[in-house]
């Protein structure tokens, strides 16, 4: 191999792995976004001002010619390669600073993650639904672009909440979104962003209702904007077709097992009625079980239901608070209450998953953890992307 074809080799390998180390886990839409094709373009021409002005000192008297013995070129080639190794890893070292990684805060602030679980914990004790807000917060923040708590703004100075969205119907507890930031910032100002709390909460949320223990990585920024005109196309609607729903999840990198896991969430919580009425009335869904259809019309007895009324149904009346497999175990006896729960059970793609995670509360467990991890990963703002919002509820106005 002559040095100039050695170079263009070295070139190609060192285009490829600074692409390669930078969308490792990111679709290409998430690499158009964000400013990220600019770093793209800059990591890889450090990369080749490095890799040449290295073999311009040990080895090329004249860039503009390719010429030498095949001994000489085999040196050059080798050295070349041994420096191409030095930089790649310099390049994981370097992005590694930017990405997600765990105990982010270990620096910043020690205690970041303890206080997260401490005012979770209070917080619990005293509103136990608030663990359940928590991992719906996570997944409506995380589906919709990005997991840079967009869902917590507001709708002031020219943004409009997410909030508002009939996607959002039924969230709550946002308020306590704020307690927790301010116990944050009473330790360490300006440090740990709101979708960090987001995710730190979510997996602690998740402990106290019985489910699994997960290592969540840290390290992300809030978004400066919200994304109000385009959660509908993000989150699905409970009534849309297994098919549509298994798509989405696909999109985040999750697949028909990791969407069967994480529509367990639907073991905790309770269900209002406006997203009831149509399996009830005017005819019952013959894929409801007919004894649990009469429990259903008891709580909701009429086909128009008033959003603003306490009206629901508890997903789980067995261990209504507890993240564990019983969900699974109703899916089967027909007394999903949703039309996505139905269709788990009826569709090839997902009915052995459900059988599978019914009869074993522990592999329901592990694949809850690895789906919700993927999730909570999810094109996540780091670096210098976003910002560290002040209060959850508002971009820094200064």
């Amino acid at each position: 191999m002559e040095i100039c074809e050695c170079n263009g080799a070295l070139n190609a390998i060192a285009s490829f792995f600074v692409v390669w180390g930078y969308t490792r886990g990111e679709n290409s839409r998430k690499v158009k976004e964000s400013g990220l094709v600019e770093r793209l373009i800059w990591r890889r021409a450090l990369t080749k001002a490095l890799l040449y002005k290295t073999l311009s000192l040990e080895h090329l008297k004249d860039h503009t010619e390719c010429q030498g013995e095949m001994a000489t070129n085999k040196h050059h080639c080798s050295s070349s390669f041994t420096f191409l190794l030095l930089s790649l890893l310099f390049l994981q070292f370097y992005s590694g600073l930017s990405e997600l990684q765990l105990n982010y805060y270990t620096t910043s602030c020690p205690r970041a993650e303890e206080i997260v679980k401490e005012e979770v914990t209070k917080l619990y004790q005293k509103h136990g639904n608030t663990a359940v807000s928590w991992m719906r917060n996570l997944f409506h923040d995380c589906v919709v672009k990005s997991c840079d708590a967009s869902l917590l703004l507001d709708t002031a100075h020219g943004i409009v909440s997410e909030k508002t969205s009939q996607r959002s119907f039924g969230m709550r507890n946002f308020k306590y979104i704020s307690t927790i930031k301010e116990a944050l910032e009473r330790e360490c100002p300006a440090t740990v962003s709101c979708a960090d709390i987001v995710a730190l909460s979510a997996r602690d949320g998740v402990a106290l209702l019985g489910g699994p223990q997960i290592e969540m990585k840290t390290g992300r920024k809030d978004s400066l904007e919200s994304y109000a005109t385009q959660v509908e196309n993000y989150i699905p609607n409970h009534n849309d077709s297994i098919s549509l729903v298994l798509s989405r999840f696909q999109s985040l990198g999750i697949g028909a097992e990791g969407t069967v896991a994480l529509l367990g969430a639907h073991s905790v919580g309770r269900v209002h009625c406006l997203n009831l009425v149509e399996r009830l009335y005017p005819t019952v869904d013959p894929t409801l079980d007919p004894e649990h259809a009469e429990y259903l019309k008891h709580r909701c007895p009429t086909p128009e239901s008033d959003p603003k009324k306490v009206e629901y149904a508890r997903n789980d009346l067995e261990t209504p608070m507890v993240l564990d497999n019983m969900y699974y175990k109703l899916l089967l006896r027909h007394q999903g209450l949703l039309l996505v729960d139905a269709q788990l059970v009826s569709d090839p793609s997902t009915s052995p998953f459900v059988e599978k995670m019914a009869a074993d509360n522990g592999y329901f467990h592990d694949q809850f953890s690895v789906a919700l991890l993927t999730l909570s990963e999810n094109n996540p703002l780091t670096g210098d992307q976003g910002e560290i919002r002040k209060d959850c509820r508002y971009v820094n106005r200064d």
